[in-house]
């Protein structure tokens, strides 16, 4: 199995409550995110989420979808909102979100997974290259969604 340790950071002039909303609220992203093509609740969750399993199909750039099942382990209402995946990539997965108080927030996506698809595992050690671009490119496009989604101005996109 490859593993893959991504992170994204992206800087938003929004309030964080805002901010949060659009996040925490998955099952809507395929209305403003190109890339997220379904987002499906297979069980709902405490009230905050906790618990909540919800189905993703993803499409980036590259010709394949990932499609793995989310299981919410952690919600921290506005500061973190963490899960476990399960399917074509399995790990986890945290949205941590910091703001100055006002208007900008800071957004930091941490994906740490590794892949059950045979084919990728294989291509690994030539394409681990392309799949950081393409995983890249997708939060590049989600940065800019999301900015677009509130109406607000994206400051920055960092990936490290």
């Amino acid at each position: 199995m490859a593993e893959y340790r991504f992170s994204t950071i992206w800087r938003i002039d929004a309030p964080v409550r805002q901010v949060w909303a659009v996040i925490h609220d998955s099952v809507s992203w395929p209305e403003w995110w190109n890339n997220v093509q379904r987002v499906d609740q297979l069980q709902a969750g405490n009230g905050q989420g906790v618990g909540a399993v919800h189905r993703y199909t993803w499409k980036g750039f590259l010709p394949y979808r990932i499609v793995f099942d989310m299981r919410v382990t952690r919600v921290d209402p506005l500061i973190v909102l963490e899960g476990e995946a399960t399917g074509d990539v399995e790990g986890t997965g945290r949205w941590s979100f910091t703001t100055d108080g006002r208007n900008l927030t800071v957004v930091r996506y941490d994906w740490c997974v590794h892949t059950n698809r045979a084919w990728m595992n294989a291509l690994a050690p030539l394409l681990r290259p392309v799949f950081q671009w393409n995983h890249d490119t997708v939060m590049r496009e989600g940065g800019v969604a999301l900015a677009r989604r509130l109406d607000a101005q994206l400051l920055g996109i960092e990936h490290e």
